[in-house]
């Protein structure tokens, strides 16, 4: 089933006799804060190592066996699987058929519209997937306003504005950014617009998707701040690197259709996934930017930089930046010879 937005939160407290959920969308932040919350529903914490199994990519090939399992103390395991893809579709499809122990949770961002997986288990009635997409408006001000409360922290109207129009993009920030407000006026406190002002630092808000559009965008700076950030919050070198090779098939299949003849406006609007609306300006600007051509040269460039983070020894945190800064310096370069021409 496909869980609307008002059920989310008493599901995610007690998820009941669901097998699967998928958790999917562009907020990576928000995938990651509700699969800890999952896991710590059911199994009580988050690193357990009879209750708890979390998994890579590279490991979907044990998800159904990791299901099946029982727990040797008691209780109900759980298995995270981070960076879900299509490829774990065959092994959900006989986790839902058989009748195994364990919750499932899948971290899917970035996964298509038209996903197999996401097909397959918004269908099933002991399945449920969540869509993750970045806070605004009165969500926002709810997530902050929630964090502030459970640390006994009031908040004025302007100061609580001036904070929604800060951050947003990723839920992680968010809650960070919150917290901080939270120490900074200390229990019992009151944030006000001066406090709100001198606390939420200039990374606040950024993402990885952020630093992925810089990127691609030609923002060298913005691209290495939310990098940086993103990193900070537990992006690994690979994820980076994976994240950024789906935005540029993205792209170039927008690209193509571009040279295909239609309008970069009408091409962006059929972009699969669809491109969220705050975000839709420095795609498009990206789509003018990369020629079909350098963006295959530039995914092939993403491949190796996989590869060589994989080898022992490697330096796979400098290897990933690199290879995203290399994105945005190409960008850069693109755009400073279309002004000139």
């Amino acid at each position: 089933m496909k869980l609307p937005p008002q059920r989310v939160p008493a599901f995610l407290r007690d998820p009941g006799a669901c097998r699967v959920v998928l958790l999917y969308g562009e907020d990576h932040g928000m995938i990651r804060d509700r699969a800890a919350t999952l896991v710590r529903s059911v199994a009580g914490s988050l690193d357990d190592p009879f209750l708890v199994a979390e998994l890579g990519r590279e490991d979907t090939g044990r998800l159904a066996d990791e299901a099946a399992s029982l727990a040797l103390t008691g209780g109900r395991r759980v298995v995270r699987l981070r960076e879900t893809t299509d490829a774990a579709t065959e092994q959900v499809a006989a986790i839902l058929k058989g009748n195994p122990p364990a919750l499932v949770v899948l971290e899917a961002p970035g996964l298509a519209t038209r996903s197999r997986l996401r097909s397959l288990v918004e269908g099933a009635p002991d399945g449920a997937a969540i869509a993750c997409y970045p806070e605004e408006g009165r969500a926002l001000t709810d997530t902050i306003r929630a964090v502030l409360t459970e640390a006994g922290v009031g908040i004025d109207a302007d100061a609580l504005s001036w904070v929604s129009d800060q951050l947003g993009a990723d839920r992680a920030s968010t809650r960070g950014e919150a917290d901080k407000l939270a120490l900074y006026v200390g229990p019992g406190g009151r944030v006000d617009l001066d406090a709100a002002m001198a606390c939420v630092g200039d990374l606040a808000g950024l993402s990885l998707d952020d630093a992925l559009f810089a990127a691609t965008e030609g923002d060298v700076t913005r691209a290495d701040r939310a990098l940086e950030l993103a990193v900070a919050e537990g992006t690994t070198p690979v994820g980076t690197l994976r994240a950024a090779l789906m935005h540029l098939q993205r792209l170039h299949r927008v690209r193509l259709a571009v040279d295909d003849g239609l309008s970069t406006a009408d091409a962006v609007k059929g972009a699969r996934p669809p491109v969220f609306f705050r975000r839709v300006r420095a795609f498009s600007r990206a789509v003018e930017l990369w020629s079909s051509a350098a963006l295959m040269a530039a995914m092939a460039g993403l491949a190796e930089a996989e590869r060589a983070c994989k080898r022992t020894g490697a330096p796979d945190a400098v290897l990933s930046r690199n290879a995203v800064l290399a994105l945005a310096r190409r960008a850069a370069a693109a755009g400073a010879r279309r002004r000139t021409a």
